[in-house]
């Protein structure tokens, strides 16, 4: 269960490596981005190409959305928490509803589990509430964020209307009982799945991530140069120059999903950014404009 932006590849990535493990994709999308801006329905317009998939697809866009929100993390517990309400709620009464004791994974399209994963979640007990810790990568699968594993996606079980809201899992709450969760109630599963940030093969991509961001600070005019993005990932260099956020390379990492491993050449954008314009398909280092070490002194 996850909202779509404009991830494509991503959702292609994810539907081969967990369409033999799961029952049902549930995908919402919505119009606005957590900023309140109007985008289009990437999936609606691309829809035959995610054909193989159609029975196994939920799909759903956002209705209501509150805009004029005070705060664009509101719009995105919203948004998270349509997938529930909207989404898996659109089929109820049909062959496809959720019943009582269903593993629901609720994540962002590229924290993906591994199928390991999910054969455990079907297979054993779960827990009210489990965090899938992900491996954690930064524009591919070349940079490995130092530090914790990342702390997504998160699963639970169905339970009808006592089943805990998207968001609320996610952030680790529950407003129904207002207060956090006891340690008997949740659980971890470590090297669960892989969490790619910013793995995109144009800048254009980039761009779109950081209009549609929550924090809104990340979207500053100073971090949108084509050339300073291109520079920053083929080094393996925070975006946002944050304090801490430090990506160790990974040479010849086999730590992927299998459907990179099937077209090596495709994906290659995935695996490895050092070339001169950092594997981005709509970026010639040519265009760069002016001098890059006079560029830097802007920022």
């Amino acid at each position: 269960m996850f909202m779509l932006n404009d991830e494509l590849d991503w959702l292609e990535i994810r539907l081969h490596t967990l369409a033999p493990y799961v029952d049902y994709f549930v995908i919402m999308e919505s119009a606005v981005t957590f900023t309140s801006q109007a985008k289009p329905l990437i999936l609606k317009e691309n829809w035959e190409r995610f054909k193989e998939w159609h029975d196994m697809i939920i799909y759903k866009e956002v209705e209501g959305m509150p805009l004029g929100a005070a705060r664009t993390w509101d719009l995105e517990d919203y948004q998270r928490n349509s997938i529930l309400l909207q989404g898996l709620g659109s089929v109820e009464g049909t062959e496809k509803a959720a019943r009582e004791g269903d593993v629901l994974i609720v994540s962002d399209v590229d924290e993906l589990p591994r199928p390991i994963s999910v054969v455990l979640l079907r297979e054993c007990q779960t827990q009210k509430r489990i965090t899938i810790r992900s491996q954690f990568y930064y524009y591919g699968f070349q940079y490995r964020h130092k530090g914790e594993q990342w702390s997504h996606p998160q699963a639970t079980v169905y339970r009808g209307k006592k089943t805990i809201l998207p968001a609320d899992l996610r952030n680790g709450e529950d407003k129904k009982v207002g207060g956090l969760w006891t340690w008997w109630d949740k659980a971890e599963l470590r090297n669960g799945g892989w969490h790619c940030s910013t793995c995109f093969k144009t800048v254009e991509e980039v761009l779109s991530k950081m209009r549609s961001f929550s924090h809104v600070g990340l979207n500053a005019e100073g971090f949108r140069d084509r050339a300073r993005i291109v520079d920053r990932v083929r080094k393996g260099l925070d975006l946002w120059d944050r304090e801490g956020e430090i990506y160790e390379e990974v040479s010849g990492n086999e730590d992927i999903p299998e459907w990179l491993k099937a077209d090596r050449k495709r994906w290659g954008f995935l695996l490895d950014r050092s070339g001169s314009n950092a594997a981005f398909q709509d970026y010639d280092i040519g265009e760069a404009a002016g001098d890059w070490g006079q560029q830097m002194g802007e920022y």
